[in-house]
Formats: C-alpha cells, sequence, structure tokens
C-alpha cells in the first residue's frame, strides 16, 4: 500500500510540473506545445488515477482538452451567481459557481 500512494505523490508531482510548463510555453506563445503537455498530464492523472488539482483543472478547455489563457484563448464572465469561462478555439461555455465578496456596513459603531 506504501509503494502505491508514492506512485501517486510522484504522478501527482509529475502533473504540476506539466502544468508549470505549459504556462511557460503559452507565455512563449507556442500554444502547441502547451496543448501537448496538458495532454500528458491528463494521461498520467488517468494511469494512476490521481485527480488533477481544482484550480489546474480550471485552465482546461472541457472538450477540445487545450491549455486556457486568459486574454488569448479564452474569455472570462462574471453573471449573477457564476464564472462563465469560455474557450475561443472550439466555443465550449463552462460555468462554475462564486460568491461575490460580501461589504459589511458597521452602521452600529459607536461614534466618539
Amino acid at each position: 500500500m506504501v509503494k502505491k500512494q508514492s506512485f501517486r505523490d510522484i504522478a501527482l508531482r509529475r502533473i504540476k510540473r506539466l502544468f508549470e510548463l505549459a504556462e511557460l510555453e503559452a507565455a512563449r506563445g507556442r500554444e502547441d506545445r502547451s496543448d501537448r503537455y496538458v495532454q500528458l498530464a491528463r494521461k498520467i492523472g488517468m494511469r494512476y488515477r490521481v485527480r488533477i488539482p481544482r484550480h489546474l483543472k480550471m485552465r482546461v478547455c472541457k472538450s477540445c482538452k487545450s491549455y486556457l489563457i486568459p486574454g488569448r484563448n479564452m474569455r472570462v464572465r462574471l453573471r449573477g451567481d457564476y464564472i462563465t469561462t469560455t474557450c475561443l478555439k472550439c466555443g465550449r461555455q463552462m460555468r462554475r459557481p462564486y460568491k461575490p465578496e460580501r461589504v459589511i456596513h458597521h452602521s452600529s459603531v459607536a461614534r466618539e
């Protein structure tokens, strides 16, 4: 059992590293290479049954599996109670809920 856990730990580290490389290549303008890194990270996750962390999974399109870069191939909009992310390659819209920050008014503060 210890051996299986260590494989999963190594796989998770590789997935994170591949996403770092995907971000670097996307910054250089090599979207094809960043998409390939994401594809490899997904394969590693499926092979070793490791979930991709949520903050990284949000950077992958659910239909075309490309690495999403805000402003370049991804549009982000706030709509009511959810964030809409649109992939500009395939047009897929992905929604996830969020809670906007609440403004707290201190009207009961004692005035001196």
